[in-house]
């Protein structure tokens, strides 16, 4: 539930249904979405809970980081969408980085990011990134559907637990707050029982800079190897799920 946002379960005034912005010829105006998520079953099922709001269009899917800045500038960006919900792990280029060519490319086109991932970090990340909010995939349908709504209408959808997590992150950074973007990438994937080289090649990064930021990622989280940083990215929430 969005912390601004309606109860869960509470009706509007007017009918019983939840009021839209009324086009010129009397419908709805569409929420015109791109779904980026790399499982079908996944895309799948957000289609049927969006479909359960009239108003809001799947204009187009993609399996992939790349496909998904490929369909993006196809459509005209915000010519053509109103939001795009974009998994965090995506192949072929990491969420993250998708999200940061899109608010580029098309600042005024919001992006809602999606993940099985902890809310506290990623949420937190994802928005200091440009993302228009965050959303576990576990969430409610009716929540999926109002977090669509707002950020389509230009606002920002924050639950109260990442609310939270953004206010406890401007008193100051420690552990993995403070890693970089990149930083951060590398510290999941090492997490994740990834070889240095293994990163390189995922990340089209040479195996000596993967190195350098291992050396940080382990300095920033006062941990001394790659078993230690695996279970302190067990006990933060941050190992891949």
């Amino acid at each position: 539930m969005s912390a601004d946002g309606p109860p869960l379960g509470a009706k509007a005034p007017s009918g019983g249904s939840e009021p839209h912005v009324v086009g010129e010829r009397g419908g709805p105006i569409p929420i015109r979405v791109l779904l980026g998520d790399d499982h079908r079953i996944v895309r799948e099922g957000l289609k049927q809970v969006l479909a359960d709001a009239p108003e809001i269009e799947v204009r187009a899917e993609a399996t992939d980081g790349p496909q998904v800045l490929e369909q993006v500038g196809a459509l005209g960006g915000s010519e053509g969408l109103d939001v795009v919900l974009l998994d965090i792990a995506m192949p072929g280029r990491d969420g993250l980085d998708v999200l940061q060519a899109l608010r580029r490319d098309w600042p005024r086109l919001p992006v809602l990011m999606l993940s099985t991932y902890p809310e506290r970090q990623y949420a937190v990340r994802s928005i200091k990134l440009g993302a228009a909010g965050y959303l576990n995939k576990s969430a409610d349908p009716d929540v999926m559907v109002a977090a669509v709504r707002k950020v389509a209408a230009g606002g920002v959808y924050v639950t109260p637990i990442t609310a939270e997590a953004l206010a406890t992150a401007v008193g100051g950074k420690a552990g993995t707050e403070a890693l970089s973007h990149r930083e951060h990438q590398v510290f999941r994937l090492l997490a994740m029982g990834r070889s240095v080289s293994e990163i390189g090649a995922q990340l089209q990064l040479a195996p000596n800079t993967v190195s350098t930021y291992r050396a940080r990622i382990l300095e920033k989280t006062g941990t001394k190897n790659d078993v230690e940083l695996a279970l302190y990215a067990e006990r933060q929430g941050n190992a891949a799920a």
